[in-house]
């Protein structure tokens, strides 16, 4: 299930050029429309929050596919950047309910001792769609019509829902549990607050680089397919970093591996923001990768750990932060990348990261002290 979401979500950066040239529209509504995706999958987190508590989390992922698939079917029929954007922001939603509802699962399944490993497995399943969207869009998209890529999504959904069957439920239920009383958990926690934050911060900058990155290599004149595999390289990172990080999460201090994840996203936008060409956006994009399995993972594991009485609703609110700060950053960089504005943005993307990795180190090293103060 991670890999469809992931395939689905990494697959329109790809094909944003190739998509605006397509329906006859400039860039700018056409990133517009992806930031709705990550908008509506950043809002509809804590709903299916709530909804899981009461109908069970494998229902609600399978219900969400269902409505998923059609949208995504739609997405491939579109003719006009706003039909496209409803489109998507409807998928958006819908596929939301994978990749939290899976950690949901996780953390009520496996034990706290295993449960960076797993969380690491369950990432490697995502980077595998991060690379195969990536990779593929463009490809197909040059070769054949983007519209294709939203059919093989649209499939691919559906057959989860037919999969999702085998899929035990957790021994954990929620169904007496107040949303009201879990918010409130949540507010008053501080460390809570503080992994929300850097959920945005994470996906401001991460996200928010990785959704430009093909538009910004195309613009230096190279073809979508060329421009798409670079992001390619991205989830394959990802799945190399993510195998190292569940080693190392067992001999580093709780600081250092979201510092160290946070540095590569550092240099990752210094070099992206110098030059756009292909051979360094790779590099970008393999930095990226590291970030995303260090700092990103990290803050997924803190996340089912701060409150488990409230991991449904943590979690959720977790990922809304997360795709909440991506939308934003999308939104905001809508109309300097229509410009050809790239460098100003990975430049601000480069200053942000540095109060990003302190935060989230000096946090992560002070959980402890912070939850016993709860």
């Amino acid at each position: 299930m991670a890999l469809v979401s992931t395939f689905d979500r990494f697959a329109m950066p790809a094909m944003l050029v190739a998509i605006a040239r397509d329906i006859g529209s400039t860039l700018a509504p056409v990133v517009q429309a992806a930031s709705l995706y990550f908008l509506a999958y950043g809002l509809m987190q804590p709903v299916w929050g709530v909804v899981s508590d009461r109908v069970g989390l494998v229902r609600t992922m399978r219900g969400a596919l269902v409505v998923a698939s059609i949208a995504t079917g739609v997405s491939a029929l579109v003719d006009g950047p706003v039909a496209l954007a409803a489109a998507r922001g409807l998928a958006g939603a819908c596929f939301s309910a994978a990749i939290p509802a899976g950690l949901v699962y996780l953390g009520d399944t496996v034990p706290t001792e295993d449960r960076q490993r797993e969380i690491t497995n369950f990432m490697s399943g995502s980077a595998v769609g991060m690379a195969l969207g990536a990779s593929s869009a463009g490809v197909i998209a040059q070769l054949a019509s983007w519209r294709v890529t939203f059919l093989i999504t649209s499939a691919a959904a559906l057959l989860l829902v037919i999969v999702l069957k085998r899929v035990p439920p957790p021994g954990v239920s929620r169904r007496d549990q107040r949303f009201r009383t879990a918010i409130r958990a949540v507010t008053r926690s501080r460390v809570t607050w503080l992994v929300l934050l850097l959920a945005f911060g994470d996906g401001f900058v991460l996200l928010g680089v990785l959704t430009l990155l093909p538009a910004a290599v195309e613009a230096t004149g190279v073809g979508t397919a060329l421009a798409g595999s670079v992001n390619g390289v991205y989830g394959l990172s990802v799945l190399l970093f993510a195998r190292l990080a569940g080693a190392l999460s067992s001999r580093l201090g709780r600081w250092q591996l979201p510092a160290l994840g946070a540095a590569g996203a550092g240099v990752a936008c210094v070099v992206v923001a110098v030059s756009q060409v292909p051979a360094v956006a790779v590099v970008t994009a393999f930095m990226l990768g590291l970030a995303w399995a260090w700092l990103h993972s990290t803050m997924q594991t803190w996340a089912t750990e701060v409150l488990p009485s409230a991991r449904a609703t943590v979690i959720s609110l977790f990922a809304a932060s997360l795709f909440l700060g991506s939308a934003i950053a999308a939104l905001l960089a809508a109309a300097p990348a229509g410009n050809g504005q790239y460098r100003a943005i990975f430049a601000i993307a480069a200053a942000i990261t540095v109060p990003l990795g302190v935060a989230a180190a000096v946090g992560r090293a002070r959980t402890r002290a912070y939850s016993s103060a709860e």
